[in-house]
């Protein structure tokens, strides 16, 4: 760093490092946003599908739509239970429908695009 000398230095001095302060300050809340995203109990399903498919190898459509639907009777099963009632086994194929679906579409990124540019530098 360069010494200060006079008062002009020390206030371009400070503009640069509130700036610089804003930018970083910007970064980190972009981050946090994405650490929750990740966070996400279906985008962690949806990750974890992921990977399994790139570890086993799985390329076809078939082996991810059965991927999903294993996923969904698991969570039909872990939310309802082994219900005797009709209400239980309605509302657990509603839940396995519901996850099915969300686990089996792919990842949209056009919500990080957007959310991207909320954080912005202050203009002061």
């Amino acid at each position: 760093m360069e010494p200060i000398y006079t008062i002009d230095q020390l206030n371009q001095r400070i503009k640069y490092l509130e700036t610089r302060q804003d930018a970083e300050w910007c970064a980190i809340k972009n981050h946090v946003d994405e650490i929750k995203e990740n966070l996400k109990p279906l985008n962690l399903i949806r990750n974890t599908v992921e990977e399994i498919n790139e570890t086993v190898g799985f390329k076809s459509h078939m082996a991810q739509s059965a991927i999903s639907i294993a996923i969904g009777y698991l969570a039909k099963r872990f939310i309802v239970g082994k219900g005797d009632s009709m209400f239980k086994g309605i509302l657990g194929s509603v839940v396995q429908l519901i996850v099915t679906n969300l686990v089996s579409k792919p990842h949209e990124s056009s919500e990080d695009e957007e959310e991207s540019s909320k954080y912005e530098p202050s203009q002061e």
